[in-house]
């Protein structure tokens, strides 16, 4: 790997996460407002507007040509599997008060990763890696734990959900991983934000909302829009072009930084120490994760 492409890898994972630490802010801003079929609406409205501007911009015309029927079926499972994943995310920034603790959650998704990649990508984990795995957990539950015995009542309201989308997010990865040179980044996005907007659309006259909404939630949803389902995708992706997915994950393993500090600069909440504990855990457990994985792809056998 030539040094230039690694910068430019290790940048546009800097730029993801920075994007998307202020998407947990955004949105949840605005889904103190509004229900989540219209925050998707606006949300993804906006998000393929920047993301078709772009591809007007980087005259990225030729990318719909020559798509297999294969590169179809890919885009519609990794459309089904977003309109999970993206659910379960925004969920969990609705119902957990402070969107740190979604972000220190959501750091089981590496787990989840090396696992499908170890069946699917037929990448191999060592002992390292594994110990990662295991302080990531042990982190999780630090974090979730409400202190009672009754498994339907152990964890705090909204873990359940943090766990769903850390699944399929990772297999939405595995699959986007195996499949990047193939259907190219700005096409993955464009299709990303019809399938979460037309299910978005979907649920909004299923439940009869209404399209207005307030100044604020508006103006939240504008600028969260541009970080969140244009920027924070697009750079995640054109990362994984020049970086490997474990070297990325040391650059994704700051994400709970940002959101702690947007959190507290921006709604003045800050979390209990039981959670700063175990939030540090989980980042720990990533960047054993990422040291294990970079480890044994320089060994020489």
């Amino acid at each position: 790997m030539k040094i230039e492409e690694a910068n430019k890898g290790y940048l546009l994972a800097l730029l993801s996460v920075i994007a998307v630490a202020n998407v947990y802010i955004f949105s949840k801003a605005a889904l103190a407002e509004v229900s989540i079929p219209q925050f998707g609406v606006y949300w993804f409205s906006f998000g393929l507007l920047w993301i078709l501007l772009y591809a007007w911009y980087k005259k990225s015309y030729k990318i719909f040509k020559g798509l297999s029927s294969k590169n179809y079926r890919v885009l519609l499972f990794l459309g089904i599997i977003e309109i999970i994943s993206t659910y379960y995310f925004f969920k969990s920034i609705h119902v957990i008060s402070n969107p740190t603790i979604v972000s220190f959650l959501g750091n089981m998704s590496p787990v989840f990763m090396i696992v499908l990649s170890f069946f699917f990508l037929k990448e191999r984990f060592g002992t390292i890696e594994f110990s990662g795995m295991i302080l990531v957990l042990f982190g999780a539950f630090v974090i979730s734990y409400k202190g009672n015995m009754d498994f339907r009542d152990m964890f705090i309201n909204g873990t359940q959900d943090v766990l769903l989308y850390s699944l399929f997010s990772a297999v939405n990865y595995v699959v986007v991983k195996k499949n990047i040179t193939k259907i190219h980044p700005i096409l993955l996005t464009i299709s990303r934000c019809v399938f979460l907007l037309v299910f978005s659309f979907m649920a909004l006259l299923f439940f009869k909302d209404s399209l207005i909404i307030s100044e604020t939630a508006f103006i939240n949803i504008f600028i969260g829009s541009l970080l969140g389902p244009f920027l924070t995708v697009i750079a995640g992706y054109l990362a994984l072009q020049y970086i490997t997915s474990s070297r990325r994950a040391i650059i994704s393993s700051t994400r709970g930084i940002f959101v702690l500090l947007g959190a507290y600069l921006y709604f003045g909440q800050f979390p209990k120490a039981i959670a700063l504990i175990g939030g540090a855990i989980t980042i720990i457990g990533v960047l054993v994760i990422a040291y294990g994985s970079i480890r044994d792809s320089n060994k020489i056998y």
